[in-house]
């Protein structure tokens, strides 16, 4: 197994904006793909679409301003059945995202791709929550197609 991971500092007072970034569609919307939907409940299935496919994501775990955690249930063979999660911390004037995507049956070319635009995405965040904008599909930093 593989895991991609991540982190970044965003700039905030604390983890709130952060946390409503992760787990409400209009906050997923700002910042990964414009074309959300779904419930960002515990149970909930969030899907997210792109130009090339997409993804549906189960929401398994949420705890406000700390843990939010997906299981993929559908899109890509790769990533059916992997784990996406987000660990939050507050140090000082920043908000500490440490990212996973876990669970990766090998390192395939794919998954090294999904880890430059997770860390695109990631930037992302962190632009939406410091500056109210970010750069969601379709408006984000293209670097191939998928396959």
């Amino acid at each position: 197994m593989a895991d991609i991971l991540h982190r970044i500092g965003v700039k905030t007072p604390a983890p709130e904006k952060v946390y409503d970034a992760l787990t409400t569609v209009e906050g997923l919307a700002g910042w990964w793909t414009d074309d959300t939907k779904g419930s960002g409940d515990v149970g909930g299935v969030l899907e997210f679409r792109f130009p090339p496919g997409g993804f549906d994501m189960e929401v398994t775990e949420l705890r406000p301003s700390e843990r939010v955690a997906w299981r993929v249930v559908d899109g890509p063979e790769e990533w059916v059945g992997t784990t996406i999660d987000w660990d939050l911390r507050q140090d000082g004037d920043y908000t500490i995202v440490l990212f996973g995507h876990r669970g990766w049956k090998e390192p395939v070319e794919f998954m090294h791709h999904c880890s430059t635009k997770w860390a695109t995405f990631l930037m992302s965040l962190k632009s939406l929550v410091e500056t109210g904008e970010g750069a969601p599909a379709p408006r984000d930093v293209q670097i191939s197609d998928w396959h």
